[in-house]
């Protein structure tokens, strides 16, 4: 998911907007309405779009960065759980607030809880966010052999079901993939195996302090941190928690599905 640095536009917006309002009314304004003696008073168009669009563009800021933020799914690495053109809302607040572009947290929050399907900013490159399945915490013992996960010496329960369909998957070549559920620590889900790949990605390590493992539900077709390392704390962005709109757009997409609208991640 590309970030854009839409989060710094929307901020110097706001910031530019409120500085020309308020200088407007402190120094500017009442000589306007002196000058006009009783009769309508013009304001400068930047001072009437910056009165106009500051409310907003406020708003916007504040929901985006503290509540709620959407994002859409472009790549199938979340896969059966999240389809290429899913758009999805984030909790901001569930892991403790941050100041927009800056990132300093400003609320506690909760831990991530194994399990839960969380957005950060790619450690390699902050300028992109990420989505993946927190499975490892702080001090965790990991391992990943044979399409298969172990925490802490323990197997995670796994059952098949059934073979992917390929909704909404048609050029990401899915089809025939090996669907099962997966367990942990209360948290059902599905994940996703590829019988065409030959080689998957094993091995086991401790997850360091302030640190997490992530994975994609795609595990043959994931770029996570079997790959690139660990996320820190500071990177976490927010939890995925419902698919509000798909929409695929691509040539073969599945177009517009309004029964993925409401789901719970």
């Amino acid at each position: 998911m590309i970030h854009f640095d839409f989060e710094f536009l929307l901020v110097a917006s706001v910031l530019i907007s409120g500085i020309v309002w308020l200088v407007d009314s402190l120094f500017f304004a009442a000589k306007r309405r002196a000058v006009a003696q009783g009769q309508a008073v013009h304001e400068p168009l930047l001072v009437e779009y910056s009165k106009s669009f500051f409310p907003v563009l406020l708003a916007v800021m504040i929901l985006r960065s503290f509540l709620f933020e959407p994002f859409r799914i472009p790549s199938g690495s979340m896969m059966p759980s999240l389809l290429v053109g899913d758009f999805i809302l984030v909790n901001k607040y569930h892991y403790g607030l941050r100041l927009p572009v800056l990132h300093s947290k400003v609320t506690q929050g909760d831990a991530p809880k194994r399990g839960e399907v969380a957005v950060f900013r790619f450690p390699d490159n902050e300028s992109l966010d990420f989505i993946k399945r927190v499975i490892g915490l702080p001090g965790d013992h990991v391992s990943y052999y044979n399409r298969r996960l172990m925490i802490n010496g323990e197997p995670l329960k796994v059952e098949p079901d059934g073979i992917f369909p390929g909704q909404g998957s048609t050029s990401d070549n899915m089809q025939g993939g090996e669907v099962f559920i997966e367990h942990i620590d209360g948290f059902v889900h599905q994940m996703m195996t590829d019988p065409k790949v030959g080689f998957s990605a094993t091995g086991e390590l401790i997850v360091p302090e302030g640190h997490y493992f992530v994975m994609g539900d795609n595990r043959d077709h994931s770029n996570d941190s079997r790959f690139w390392g660990f996320v820190p704390e500071q990177n976490l962005v927010g939890k995925a928690v419902m698919i509000w709109m798909h929409w695929d757009w691509r040539t073969g997409g599945s177009g517009l599905d309004l029964s993925r609208v409401g789901t719970k991640i």
